[in-house]
């Protein structure tokens, strides 16, 4: 089923619209909740979840890019979970790692004055990928959006786990020097 029938489903409250979503884009929204959470029963709650935030935002919401849209919210979704289960003990998943190795050029949220600049600041993190090459931009946000472990976006594009390394590392000191002559940092 085409993605505009699904929407036009969600649009009409029609119970079929999840199930069309989960056919599509089940073992994708689970993909992005298992690469933050590791955890199979966390990421089909996500995904189910998912399913929820979807039927309630459409309407009013009318989704251009369906399978961007889905993925977002399971990503965000993955996340709260994530930071929910930060009592326990820290490790032992990519968001770890991802958010260790964009600390380097990311405010912490106390330098984020409002929920306006935070917003103006991933709409400048949007330029600055969209302006790199094809594949660096890719691996950037394989890394950084959908949280997936350095191996894996190494066995994608045919790169050493070294060579995804170097241009994840390249591409944070542009994106920091980026976001410092945007005005969002001082040096």
């Amino acid at each position: 089923m085409e993605d505009s029938q699904i929407v036009e489903l969600y649009w009409q409250k029609n119970a079929d619209a999840i199930a069309e979503t989960n056919r599509k884009y089940g073992a994708y929204c689970f993909t992005i909740a298992n690469n933050i959470l590791h955890s199979r029963e966390d990421s089909e709650e996500c995904v189910n979840d998912t399913w929820l935030n979807a039927w309630n935002a459409i309407p009013p919401q009318k989704p251009g890019n369906l399978q961007m849209f889905l993925a977002k919210i399971t990503r965000n979704l993955s996340c709260n979970r994530f930071h929910a289960r930060a009592a326990e003990k820290r490790g032992g998943g990519e968001l770890v790692y991802v958010l260790d190795e964009l600390a380097e050029c990311l405010a912490s949220e106390s330098d984020v004055e409002s929920a306006y600049e935070a917003k103006e600041l991933g709409q400048s993190i949007r330029r600055f990928v969209r302006k790199l090459p094809e594949r660096d931009g890719n691996v950037f946000v394989r890394r950084y959006f959908f949280i997936e472990p350095v191996a894996a976006i190494a066995k994608r594009y045919g790169l050493t786990k070294n060579n995804v390394t170097v241009i994840l590392s390249r591409t944070r000191k542009k994106l920091k020097t980026y976001l410092v002559k945007e005005g969002y940092f001082s040096e």
